[in-house]
């Protein structure tokens, strides 16, 4: 039987192609079960191994790894090297995959209209604030009108409740973000990154955004979750330019 596997379900161009992996489909026990691909939380290395051999076993070439540090930095996939330092990737020619990793972050899959571009960004609070997602839409080369986003499974506002400092940080960039933020106890917040990405992307220019609607902490047969359980695996976001005739 095929995994529970996503493919994003938005109006992309025909040559752009995506796949959302879930916890489901892999060898790895344990908290890491079955599907997890980071090969930095703890994992065995040989389990981890083999499920990404089986998530390539589906993509047109080599996924280009990243070491995601929560900043900004966007690569470009026909140059970086698997393990560069970066939480986005961009590619312009078929076969490229870009990739990223999270287990309560935004995935946020980016594409051009006509199909010339794609590009894959990891968004955490602090990446948001910083402008990761500003800087995947012009790694695009193109007008933020003329894009397509696509947002992955991410937790969700019920469950991520963040100090102070966070809904401050974003209302200094955007006094509408504050929105995004409800009260909880403590003098806490309960924050909708979703929410916030759909502001940072419409400031930037796209209008066309899809997906969403997911949240890693409320499923935990589905998708693996860093803030629900502390030790966790990581699924993981695909964006590739199909070949011409493909």
């Amino acid at each position: 039987m095929a995994p529970d596997w996503i493919v994003p379900d938005w109006p992309a161009p025909p040559a752009v192609r995506a796949l959302q992996t879930t916890r489901d489909g892999g060898v790895s026990v344990g908290p890491y079960a079955s599907l997890n691909l980071g090969d930095h939380v703890g994992d065995d290395a040989a389990a981890v191994r083999r499920n990404r051999e089986r998530v390539q076993a589906r993509l047109p070439g080599p996924a280009l790894w990243l070491k995601q540090v929560h900043g900004t930095g966007v690569v470009d996939a026909a140059s970086a090297r698997p393990g560069v330092v970066a939480d986005g990737a961009v590619a312009f020619r078929p076969g490229l995959v870009c990739a990223v990793m999270t287990a309560d972050c935004l995935p946020i899959l980016l594409c051009e209209r006509g199909g010339s571009a794609v590009a894959a960004v990891h968004a955490g609070w602090r990446g948001l604030a910083a402008g990761v997602i500003e800087a995947g839409v012009a790694a695009l080369a193109r007008p933020g009108e003329e894009c397509l986003a696509w947002i992955g499974p991410a937790i969700g506002a019920a469950h991520f409740e963040v100090g102070d400092e966070v809904r401050q940080a974003f209302a200094a960039l955007d006094a509408g973000a504050q929105e995004a933020f409800a009260p909880a106890p403590g003098g806490k917040w309960l924050a909708d990154l979703e929410r916030l990405a759909r502001r940072r992307l419409a400031a930037a220019g796209v209008e066309a955004i899809y997906g969403g609607g997911q949240c890693t902490a409320a499923q935990p047969e589905r998708f693996f979750s860093h803030r629900r359980d502390g030790v966790s695996g990581r699924q993981g976001s695909f964006i590739w330019l199909a070949a011409p005739g493909v």
